[in-house]
């Protein structure tokens, strides 16, 4: 499902208890819950992971540790703009991990973290299906290839002149 992404003060807290009702039939429905959850804020607020331990029951430490220990819930808000450098094969042959690495440096953070002004999320991804454009990075919704780790510069002043 794709992030719905509403601000935090817009969610409210029955909403996500609406979220548990609606998914307390299902078997194990505790990371599908946190997933949508996370998919209506865009991250997972420590209220917002509260309010989850209250509707099934359990205690917040339980729904804290799933959230924790799986790479694909965000307990910290992300970025104004996603890069994702791309490490399927035909990038990674191509020089995606220099790519990332170079990311690294230029933004003081690692993969799977945010920026402290909030401006970018940097994540490392399996493919984005670009193969012949390798190595390839995505910028919000833009797809650079052939990228170099000269062409970065530009590449993160362009994010910021979208948006």
């Amino acid at each position: 499902m794709p992030c719905q992404c509403s601000t935090v003060e817009e969610v409210t807290e029955e909403q996500v208890l609406e979220i548990v009702r609606r998914n307390q039939g299902r078997p194990g429905p505790l990371i599908p819950i946190l997933d949508e959850v996370q998919n209506l804020i865009g991250w997972l607020p420590k209220w917002a992971i509260v309010a989850v331990a209250k509707g099934l029951g359990i205690p917040v430490a339980d729904v804290y540790g799933v959230a924790s220990f799986y790479h694909f819930f965000r307990l910290v808000p992300p970025g104004k703009t996603k890069i994702q450098v791309c490490m399927g094969t035909a990038c990674y042959v191509r020089g995606a991990k220099q790519i990332l690495e170079s990311l690294e440096r230029k933004l003081g953070v690692h993969a799977g973290e945010t920026t402290a002004d909030r401006r970018f999320t940097l994540e490392a991804v399996r493919c984005v299906g670009a193969c012949s454009l390798a190595p390839v990075i995505v910028t919000g919704d833009v797809t650079h290839g052939s990228v170099t780790t000269t062409k970065l510069d530009k590449i993160l002043e362009s994010c910021d002149r979208q948006g």
